[in-house]
């Protein structure tokens, strides 16, 4: 696994665009799934066996996180990940750890599961604009946690323990019910969530706690009531694929007119993500275990695009769509409702030879018949994701710096894509 640590080091992507994408190729595990299941851990007695668990940075991230607590963690395998926990010894994680992983947050709920208190700092990682941490910590608060904040630390103990309680969710943050999910399952009492969030990556999260020994229900698609039990018992659990990364893959293959069959996709909802390449005029075929998607030679435009909460569309997925909608015959409109600062990555495009304008949540990208190379800077995982598929198909060479947002995300894209068709290769950023 390739480990960077900010913009400084020293890596870039270096790409030849005019390339078709073509081929097969077998799909990582999910990040955003991988991520609180290993934070889970830290509520587990022994060994947790995680496979399909993605090599990313975030990853590693986690991993030391979970050491510093005291697990033992080791890679066994290429997608294996175990988890020894006799015992946490630690229930504070410091300013630096918390910093290198915007997802970070995660660890809050578990810990003051496991220990009844917690010390931690805002999470740091991709800058899009304000996390609603607020509901994270209102929500806990309701449950008889007394929280302080100074100078940026979150100070959070439970005098009298952490007690059952009925929440409903100003808004269904995928962070904020995931982090009560993990401080409830060993609450005294019951739990019940209203308006929580509904992504494949919770459904997930309490399958392998379900696993585990918790006592999880849906008791409709945004309702989730936890009974808390006294004691979780490891288990093996595999993680599922990772959608972001497969419309990533499928989006490649679509703005160079290319052909991709993405495997291992058996446990993926595709239907919330294909139709936008559908209605781009491309073919997506869905067959047992595969995506497949061909292109088109010129792409048609989506009218309008506004990412909401699952089901809806995805705001991780608005940067990389985007970049395909470059290359759109006529107009394509973007609304983004999740994060205020999430266009960061339309500069670089434009320099592509783009035409994005904005007006404050509203991008309106006009179609252009070439893109062309330049060099530019990841400037979040998902942003860096989408200058890499625009320069798939632009003329010329495009160099990317600061790849390590994209590493935190992508499971050797580099070495995916060149598997693919890419003439990509990653090299020094000083060379």
């Amino acid at each position: 696994m390739v480990l960077q640590k900010g913009c400084g080091i020293l890596h870039k992507l270096v790409i030849n665009g005019g390339k078709k994408i073509s081929g097969e190729i077998k799909l990582q595990g999910a990040k955003n799934s991988a991520l609180p299941i290993l934070a889970a851990t830290v509520l587990v007695e022994g060994q947790t066996v995680i496979k399909n668990c993605p090599e990313l940075t975030d990853i590693y991230v986690a991993s030391r996180i979970l050491t510093h607590l005291g697990c033992k963690v080791t890679r066994q395998e290429k997608e294996t990940v175990v988890v020894s926990n006799n015992g946490i010894t630690c229930g504070f994680i410091s300013e630096k750890l918390m910093r290198e992983m915007r997802s970070s947050i995660i660890f809050l709920g578990a810990v003051l599961g496991r220990c009844g208190e917690c010390s931690l700092y805002f999470p740091g990682g991709c800058q899009l604009g304000p996390r609603p941490v607020d509901i994270h910590l209102s929500a806990l608060r309701k449950m008889g946690i007394m929280i302080s904040e100074e100078h940026g630390r979150i100070n959070c103990t439970a005098p009298n323990g952490i007690k059952g309680a009925k929440i409903m969710l100003e808004f269904p943050s995928v962070g904020a019910t995931e982090n009560i999910i993990l401080a409830a399952v060993k609450a005294e009492g019951e739990t019940e969530i209203k308006n929580a969030a509904r992504e494949p990556e919770i459904k997930d999260l309490v399958s392998y706690l379900v696993k585990c020994g918790a006592k999880i229900e849906f008791s409709s698609e945004s309702t989730i009531r936890i009974k808390g039990v006294d004691r979780l018992d490891g288990c093996e659990h595999s993680v599922i694929p990772d959608r972001i990364a497969a419309a990533t893959y499928l989006a490649a293959a679509a703005i160079t007119d290319g052909a991709v069959c993405i495997s291992g996709t058996s446990q993926l909802d595709a239907s919330s993500f294909t139709g936008y390449f559908e209605h781009m005029g491309c073919s997506v075929y869905i067959c047992n275990d595969k995506i497949c998607l061909k292109g088109k030679n010129r792409i048609l435009p989506v009218k309008s695009l506004k990412t909401m909460p699952y089901p809806g569309f995805a705001t991780d997925m608005q940067a990389i769509i985007m970049s395909v909608l470059c290359k759109a015959d006529g107009t394509s409109v973007f609304e983004e409702n999740i994060f205020e600062s999430r266009y960061k990555h339309v500069d670089a495009l434009n320099m592509m030879g783009a035409d994005i304008k904005v007006y404050g949540k509203i991008a309106v990208v006009q179609g252009v018949k070439k893109l062309y190379g330049a060099n530019v800077e990841a400037t979040d995982l998902r942003g860096g994701a989408a200058m890499t598929v625009a320069a798939l198909a632009a003329e010329g060479t495009t160099e990317i710096t600061c790849i390590n947002h994209i590493d935190r995300g992508y499971e050797k894209i580099d070495t995916v894509l060149a598997s693919l068709g890419a003439d990509i290769k990653r090299k020094p950023e000083f060379q």
